[in-house]
């Protein structure tokens, strides 16, 4: 039985695949996108019968910017907590922000243990 489901949404394919290693490992169902259209598009096609638990997104991507990531995603999904993944070491200023609104936010390098950590907290929230 899975733990839940979460979308990946990186413009990196390596970043993608690192992060569903390491949740599908944990018990995870993980859906992939490389931007934030693909991904709400993906989750509303109804291919993964699941619902979404949480969604872990870069913020600095080819298609749309740092600044629309979040309410993009949180207008498709109002009630899913969202986990921000980034390497960009400007948005590290930017953590409190988000903290505040309720995202959580790691930097990349992926660190596993804070990984699961923040998943887990997302989805046992959004359950209870």
């Amino acid at each position: 039985m899975s733990l839940g489901r979460v979308l990946v949404v990186d413009d990196e394919a390596d970043v993608r695949r690192s992060v569903r290693l390491i949740l599908t490992k944990a018990g995870y169902d993980v859906d992939e996108a490389e931007d934030p259209e693909a991904g709400v598009a993906l989750v509303k096609s109804g291919a993964n019968k699941l619902p979404l638990s949480a969604i872990i997104t870069d913020l600095n991507m080819p298609k749309i910017n740092e600044v629309i990531v979040i309410p993009y995603l949180r207008s498709q999904f109002p009630s899913c907590p969202v986990i921000v993944l980034s390497g960009s070491n400007k948005m590290e200023r930017a953590a409190n922000m988000f903290t505040k609104a309720g995202v959580e936010f790691l930097s990349k390098p992926i660190d596993q243990a804070k990984l699961l950590d923040a998943v887990n907290k997302a989805v046992n929230k959004k359950g209870g």
